[in-house]
């Protein structure tokens, strides 16, 4: 059994969940997931229509605002009575926070960022990016369950998962923390500034790099952006020169994401690039150099000259 420990917002699962879950069923269809809270009976109800087999309900007013002791010793006590063979969690900034200290508190092997699961010779072998993206590691976990897994976001596609006829049943377990287990104090929640944008939400990307030679032709590639109702994002060198701001970055170094549809405009295809958006579900690259890496892994390839293809796609979509 695996365990996911899904994130809710405004009672729903987050995205980044959904896509924790496709990787979750990557190891055993057989998952439970578990959600925390001061009041968890929307987010459960919301959860129970995924594809799961049991909805856990962790409720607590200590558990209301997110603090890595209270969270940690939740899990930790759920994770110890249900004894799955895995525990899945998105990658998010909480994560990053508290993963390492449940992975501690159980003595557990942790693995994060995953970005891809396999089975090899009868054992889970997990995919991560390393040396900054330029290489991606097999990698098994060896000792005791559970193991940790953490999934990087944009690596797995949530429109993939089944869908399901009947809810999944619902069951509360008995929080056993108090106030008192409460370490930390509890700030305000951090807040994005207001211009920064998540592409990991994104359907549609347009993304340009070097190719496109000046910053003034950025407008052009605007327009095709505006046609398709995309966001516009950009390679790492671009966001470097001030181009585009550095929350449009596409890459190891940047957003990772997994669109419907992903248009690369003279971009290469650097390794460190293909890692933040290899997930997307369709790829368009636009090129003049016909052995560039970006066309071993589009859907579509074309050959040319952006500066001749993005007009015509503008002219085209226009017209329709």
């Amino acid at each position: 059994m695996i365990l996911l420990v899904a994130d809710t917002s405004d009672d729903l699962p987050t995205p980044a969940s959904l896509e924790a879950l496709a990787a979750a069923r990557q190891i055993d269809p057989a998952v439970t997931a578990v959600v925390l809270g001061r009041d968890t009976a929307a987010a459960a109800d919301a959860a129970a229509r995924l594809p799961v087999t049991e909805i856990i309900r962790l409720e607590h007013p200590a558990l209301g605002t997110y603090t890595p002791d209270g969270t940690v010793a939740e899990l930790a006590g759920l994770v110890g009575s249900l004894a799955p063979s895995h525990v899945v969690l998105p990658h998010t900034y909480q994560a990053r926070d508290f993963v390492p200290r449940l992975a501690a508190r159980l003595a557990a092997p942790l693995l994060t960022e995953c970005t891809g699961i396999a089975t090899v010779e009868g054992r889970v072998t997990f995919a991560r990016p390393i040396f900054q993206g330029k290489v991606v590691a097999d990698i098994v976990l060896d000792g005791p369950a559970p193991h940790i897994v953490t999934v990087q976001i944009g690596a797995f596609r949530a429109d993939d998962l089944p869908t399901t006829t009947a809810p999944a049943p619902i069951r509360q377990v008995p929080a056993a923390i108090t106030d008192a287990d409460i370490r930390q104090v509890v700030e305000p929640p951090f807040r994005d500034a207001q211009q920064e944008v998540d592409l990991s939400t994104a359907t549609r990307i347009v993304a340009v790099g070097r190719g496109v030679k000046d910053e003034t032709q950025l407008a052009m590639v605007r327009q095709l952006a505006t046609a398709l109702g995309a966001e516009i994002a950009a390679s790492r060198p671009l966001c470097d020169a001030g181009w585009l701001p550095m929350d449009r970055q596409i890459g190891s170094s940047g957003q990772t994401v997994a669109p419907q549809l992903y248009i690369a405009l003279g971009i290469s295809g650097a390794i460190q690039h293909i890692v933040g958006m290899k997930g997307a579900k369709t790829i368009v690259a636009v090129n003049t150099d016909a052995d560039a890496p970006i066309f071993e892994i589009a859907d579509y390839g074309i050959v040319g000259d952006l500066f001749d293809v993005v007009p015509a796609l503008v002219a085209a979509l226009e017209a329709r």
